[in-house]
């Protein structure tokens, strides 16, 4: 739900404003099958509905997307289509239902709100959860049956995948009765023809990590405007945002691609002088597991209130407000990290906060509930970064700052006498070269390894060989750059499926700062292949890559040998002694303990007394699963997943030839456990060799931060290690000693199959 514009498609969908309940791009193996689909595609979903003449009928839209060739299309699917497996398994609406905390403060605020007949409506209902433990506390406030002229609970959803697991939901926990189910959009949802009346309660989770993103604000002035009485109960009641400034190289990195280059100074130049901001990150706030980088950030003040959303008044769309907040040490300000605190019931006892484990709770009532997750990954703290080299502040001395919010997003501004906002701004003839890509893709062009790495690799094979022709078949802007300032002979064609014609135009306004002509340079600019027309009849004698695709990122590490791909249709084009970069990649894989991350991915039973089993194999859940229902292999940044532990070595899984087209990959390695422990499941990546001397090696392993690696949890987990140093047997069976793990590649869909067996 923090992610780009085509990634946020998936989606809890619960309402008008919302398409997305969605935590991480989608990934390896197909949401959706279609019945005559040729190969498994990549696949994001919309919900929407036709009409025919006679009837309304349920549909999605679907987007399938080939991870190898980046070729997208819309297709529509009917309900009976929809297959149920594994479908929302890249969406968090499992870490959100793992979620104790939350679920035990919504139940506590719905047992003390709704304590009579009324009309709860609920928004974004999803399994409905909500829906059912406020049926629950309207049942039990009442003598005798509730009138269903007096006591309902309608719950409204509009996406079809989600509504019918809803259904399932409802009626293995004899619900379906009680509780009416709206297929529709909030803002569709009308008075006497949708519902019976309005509602007296509402209750909803339409919360992201920014809290705004997920459409709160529109879609609570719909709902007071059309669908609640005056003044209306709520859960949650309130929500208030807060901030702390912080000091953190990390975070700086992150965004200043500009002074990241000074500070290494190799002679290429991605945002050059007067055109610092040429490329960057876009102004927002950025969803972050802080805790994770508690030791890398210096604090620099209190925490401080910035905005309060009260959800039973109808809210303003928009909203400013100024601070002034005290230094509490010197420093330089790099960022402000934000949290959120939820207000669950009217009378102010029960909370559910989001801040890092460093802020302690400000309530010490013993009335009250503080409820806070130990690990989860729906909600985390968001990032806001300050641009340039932040503020040099001493203690004591106060800083001006203004927050303003819109519809869905907060934003900050920074009021000093030294400091500048947008230092090297591009002029408004210039803004169509800006280019804007993740903190984690800056933080990797201004990390001096490694542009030393690609740097010496590339001068390396250009040393002594006469390229005419060389092409970048993925969105490198560095190493067009790079290429077309030291080979000052050889032409450059840079493919540039993802950024286009901007990065196009990017070249043009940095080219005389690295000291080639454009002249010798070419942007292809579209996701084809590239011809001998291209090439003005020449063959290619340079083929590299980062490889980078823009639009992939957070995607798994192997969807980015769309690159073997790529070399592989350009076959026709190469020169018989090309040179290739990367000339390898290698699968690499290591067994560890993830806690943290694998009970927010476990299987769900009873929550809160409501059974809901029947959504796992749906959801991908993990444990007390056959291994034919284990979950997919999913994304995520390792080091930001809670507790981690290495169980084993880091050992090759599979070897990917990149001078040779692509084919098909099998690869089998029997592993001893190095260190006792649990074993949850296996983190896997891909380390690029970019010589064939196997000497410079780029890994986008755990070791390096600014990659996800794919985890691939256990249908249960293990316990493993030495079994001469430790014979203790536990709740997770036998202690195991070594692990055989094998691996597949397919060609045709880019697809890694994985199985293992442990002994």
């Amino acid at each position: 739900m923090e992610t780009g514009s085509m990634t946020n498609l998936i989606s809890k969908a619960t309402n008008h404003y919302l398409p997305l309940r969605h935590h991480f791009p989608i990934i390896s193996s197909s949401l959706f099958r279609p019945k005559k689909s040729p190969r498994k595609l990549i696949t994001r979903t919309m919900s929407s509905s036709t009409k025919s003449s006679n009837q309304q009928q349920q549909c999605i839209f679907q987007l399938k997307i080939d991870p190898l060739t980046g070729n997208s299309e819309w297709i529509v699917v009917s309900e009976e289509e929809v297959k149920d497996e594994g479908l929302l398994s890249s969406t968090s609406y499992l870490d959100m239902l793992n979620d104790s905390p939350r679920n035990q403060a919504y139940r506590a605020a719905i047992d003390k709100t709704v304590t009579k007949p009324c009309h709860v409506l609920d928004i974004g209902a999803g399994t409905g959860f909500l829906s059912m433990m406020a049926a629950r506390a309207m049942n039990s406030s009442c003598a005798s049956s509730v009138d269903d002229t007096v006591g309902m609970v309608s719950a409204c959803e509009s996406y079809l995948p989600m509504i019918k697991l809803l259904r399932k939901v409802l009626h293995v926990n004899g619900m379906d009765k009680k509780i009416r189910i709206v297929p529709k959009r909030s803002d569709e949802v009308k008075v006497g023809d949708c519902i019976a009346r309005r509602a007296d309660i509402l209750v909803s989770e339409i919360l992201d990590s920014e809290l705004l993103g997920e459409g709160l604000i529109p879609t609570l002035q719909h709902a007071h405007d059309e669908l609640l009485v005056q003044n209306p109960l709520t859960v949650p009641h309130r929500a208030i945002t807060y901030g702390q400034l912080v000091e953190c190289e990390f975070l700086w990195k992150m965004h200043d691609l500009h002074n990241c280059e000074v500070k290494v100074s190799d002679g290429t130049h991605l945002a050059p002088v007067g055109l610092e901001t040429i490329v960057g990150v876009k102004q927002r706030q950025y969803a972050m597991h802080c805790n994770s980088i508690s030791n890398d950030i210096r604090l620099l003040s209190e925490p401080f209130k910035i905005f309060e959303f009260d959800f039973g008044k109808r809210p303003d769309s928009h909203g400013i407000t100024e601070l002034r907040v005290n230094a509490t040490s010197d420093g330089r300000i790099h960022a402000l990290i934000s949290w959120w605190v939820l207000q669950v019931d009217r009378e102010g006892t029960i909370f559910y906060s989001t801040a890092p484990k460093w802020i302690n709770s400000p309530f010490k009532d013993k009335e009250m509930q503080i409820f806070r997750p130990s690990w989860c990954d729906h909600w985390k703290q968001c990032v806001w970064f300050f641009p340039g080299t932040g503020v040099s502040l001493i203690k004591d001395e106060q800083v001006h700052i203004e927050a303003a919010h819109d519809e869905t997003s907060v934003s900050y501004s920074f009021k000093h006498h030294d400091y500048k906002a947008n230092p090297g701004n591009c002029d408004a003839d210039s803004k169509d070269c800006q280019l804007t890509f993740s903190p984690e893709r800056i933080a990797i062009y201004g990390d001096r390894n490694w542009r030393s790495s690609i740097l010496t690799t590339v001068k390396d094979a250009l040393q002594g060989k006469d390229c005419s022709l060389c092409v970048v078949a993925d969105d490198s802007i560095f190493l067009t750059i790079l290429i077309a300032s030291v080979s000052t002979n050889s032409q450059v064609i840079s493919m540039f499926p993802g950024i286009q014609e901007k990065g196009f135009r990017y070249l043009q306004a940095v080219a005389d700062a690295n000291c080639f002509s454009m002249d010798r340079v070419k942007v292809i600019g579209k996701k084809r292949c590239l011809t001998m027309d291209d090439t003005n009849q020449k063959k290619v004698d340079i083929l590299v890559g980062e490889p980078f695709y823009y639009g992939n990122e957070g995607m798994l590490p192997w969807q980015n040998l769309r690159f073997w791909k790529d070399r592989t249709m350009l076959n026709p084009v190469l020169n018989k002694d090309v040179l290739i970069m990367p000339c390898k990649g290698i699968l690499k894989a290591c067994a560890m303990s993830l806690p943290d991350l694998w009970r927010s991915r476990c299987t769900l039973k009873k929550i809160e007394g409501f059974e809901h089993s029947v959504v796992n194999t749906s959801l991908g859940a993990c444990g007390d699963m056959s291994a034919s229902k284990e979950g997919p292999c999913l994304p995520y940044f390792i080091w930001q997943c809670g507790e981690i532990k290495e169980l084993s070595e880091v050992f090759t899984v599979l070897e990917f030839d990149l001078l040779k087209p692509i084919s098909s990959c099998f690869g089998r390695k029997r592993v001893e456990f190095s260190k006792t422990g649990i074993c949850h499941g296996f983190v896997l990546w891909i380390d690029w060799v970019l010589d064939r001397e196997n000497s410079v090696v780029l890994s986008t392993g755990p070791d390096h931060r600014y990659g996800k690696q794919g985890v691939k949890l256990l249908s249960k987990p293990i316990a493993v290690g030495n079994l001469e140093s430790c014979s203790d047997t536990n709740a997770h069976g036998e202690r195991r000693s070594w692990v055989e793990f094998e691996a597949s590649f397919d060609p045709s869909s880019g697809e890694l199959s994985m199985s293992h067996s442990f002994q």
